[in-house]
């Protein structure tokens, strides 16, 4: 088993896209895993200050932010609001397109220069490496 596992924060757009949160908790599982899943995105329902507290700590917990990117990112709220979080922390985060068949769009908040990229297990270990 890898003890040199980052804990990531996924993000993800809860009303469109459970299953990829899902998919990446099922690779966490795996022996050679570099990383951990500690937190992810919440149902934005409780009031918006408590909410953004409560991701502000969960994303400070974690070393890297995981953005999974799905059709309908641009319209979740609660994804541009925890990139927004990981920025101001100076968290490192990187962009995932969760479908290969779908047409994958950054969230709000996503800087110009933030490139997606394919979900690949290879990708996934030199993202988390730092190549990015």
């Amino acid at each position: 088993m890898n003890n040199s596992r980052q804990n990531v924060f996924i993000s993800f757009d809860y009303d469109n896209d459970l299953q990829l949160k899902e998919g990446l908790i099922g690779q966490s599982r795996n022996d050679n895993s570099p990383f951990n899943v500690a937190d992810f995105s919440m149902k934005e329902a409780a009031p918006q200050s408590q909410w953004r507290k409560e991701a502000r700590e969960r994303i400070g917990r974690c070393s890297v932010v995981i953005v999974m990117c799905g059709e309908h990112t641009d319209k979740a709220s609660g994804v541009s609001a925890e990139l927004t979080i990981a920025q101001e922390l100076h968290k490192p985060y990187f962009l995932l397109q969760g479908y290969r068949k779908s047409e994958c769009v950054k969230p709000r908040g996503a800087k110009s220069t933030d490139k997606m990229y394919n979900w690949t297990w290879k990708n996934l270990e030199l993202l988390l490496a730092g190549h990015r």
